[in-house]
């Protein structure tokens, strides 16, 4: 007898903010793959403009967007203190329970944070509606990091409840070994559009003219580090630097600063702010050397996933998840974290010899383990599937 065939799983996606971040773009390339499940996206409710958000236009028409619950502020603006954490708290149980009272949660076969402060209030809505939940750490779970009461939170509530944990690098995973009771578990990277170059017909000999980072802006990805640095390798050249990437999560001042400190440090005609891009990979295959330089470790690094994809000598913080993926001397440059002088002295080095840039961009584009978004969503798939025990 033919067994009948089995149904694709129900699967609701939580994520606590829809303005432009990594973890959302990560979150709507896995949904643009074909994959053997009926997914879902739940959001807050009180987005100003739902029509506007990152999540508008990216996903398919087959995948809907569910909204309830309070909004969640990013950390910098949430405050600090017991009152801040109360309403933290507060916004935390609205957001578990309008989560489980959805008929697409009480339907779902497994629910899945994307997120480290969603993964707070699925792990609640998981426990009122006994539905299995997996965990998608994409932060480094430290104090430094998420702040003490997030870190209290996903170690002591989430962690240890969770059916399934994908972290998208072997650094973010061990923030988090020691707090885990599953055995579904796995290192995988976030889906960044990769489609790897042949890397034999890479030719980085050429003159550099763009040096650039993609990257939302915001003090912790390094912007300034790397304009100051950039002046100072490059005082008067032709090379020029490019900032691809908005302001989000209520960084425009920091917009701002960057203009005036450029105009401080004479390179104004020679800074774009590009701002941002929904083609990647044109504006990266416009530039001739990408940096990565944030200012905290990394725990992934989808950009750098994507240069190295790309083919193009790239320039790495020596920390976190970007060290997983880049050699030096080999496929990158990697300089002292936040250390601008160790920064421009790279940048230097790597504007000066185009045999060293012929070398990192073909090896850059020989890196071991760049995965496609289909290859990523099959990995995610068998981590979901596990942790509905199918």
């Amino acid at each position: 007898m033919t067994p009948p065939p089995s149904t694709p799983l129900r699967v609701v996606f939580a994520d606590h903010s829809d303005e432009p971040g990594g973890a959302e773009f990560a979150l709507i390339r896995l949904l643009s793959v074909a994959q053997d499940w009926v997914p879902a996206v739940a959001l807050p409710s009180s987005s100003a403009d739902p029509g506007a958000g990152v999540f508008a236009g990216g996903l398919p028409a087959s995948v809907p967007v569910i909204r309830s619950g309070p909004g969640h502020a990013a950390r910098r603006e949430g405050g600090t203190g017991l009152g801040a954490n109360l309403r933290l708290a507060v916004r935390i149980v609205r957001s578990s329970v309008a989560l489980a009272r959805l008929r697409a949660v009480r339907d779902a076969d497994v629910l899945v944070a994307n997120t480290t402060r969603a993964s707070v209030y699925v792990a609640l809505a998981a426990l009122i509606t006994r539905k299995p939940f997996v965990v998608h750490i994409r932060d480094l779970i430290s104090a430094d990091a998420i702040g003490s009461a997030a870190t209290m939170l996903m170690r002591r509530l989430v962690l240890p409840r969770a059916a399934g944990v994908i972290a998208n690098s072997q650094a973010s995973l061990d923030t988090v070994s020691g707090d885990l009771r599953t055995q579904n578990v796995r290192v995988i990277p976030s889906p960044a559009g990769l489609a790897p170059v042949d890397a034999d017909s890479m030719d980085a000999t050429g003159p550099v003219r763009r040096i650039g980072m993609i990257a939302r802006i915001d003090p912790w990805k390094g912007q300034e580090m790397l304009l100051r640095a950039f002046a100072e390798a490059c005082p008067d050249g032709d090379e020029v630097l490019v900032f691809h990437g908005a302001p989000a999560f209520g960084h425009d001042e920091f917009a701002a600063d960057l203009r005036r400190i450029a105009s401080e440090l004479g390179v104004a005609d020679r800074v774009d702010f590009a701002g941002h891009t929904s083609d990647v990979p044109s504006a990266i295959s416009a530039l001739d050397v990408c940096v990565q330089a944030s200012m905290r470790a990394e725990p992934l690094g989808q950009n750098v996933l994507q240069y190295l994809s790309a083919g193009k000598p790239t320039v790495v913080s020596g920390e976190g998840g970007p060290v997983e993926w880049v050699t030096h001397g080999e496929n990158g440059l990697v300089f002292t974290p936040r250390d601008q002088s160790s920064l421009a002295d790279a940048l230097r080095e790597i504007v000066a010899d185009g045999a060293l840039r012929q070398t990192l961009a073909r090896q850059a584009a020989r890196t071991p383990g760049l995965l496609t978004d289909a290859q990523v969503s099959d990995q995610v798939h068998e981590v979901v599937a596990t942790a509905a025990r199918r």
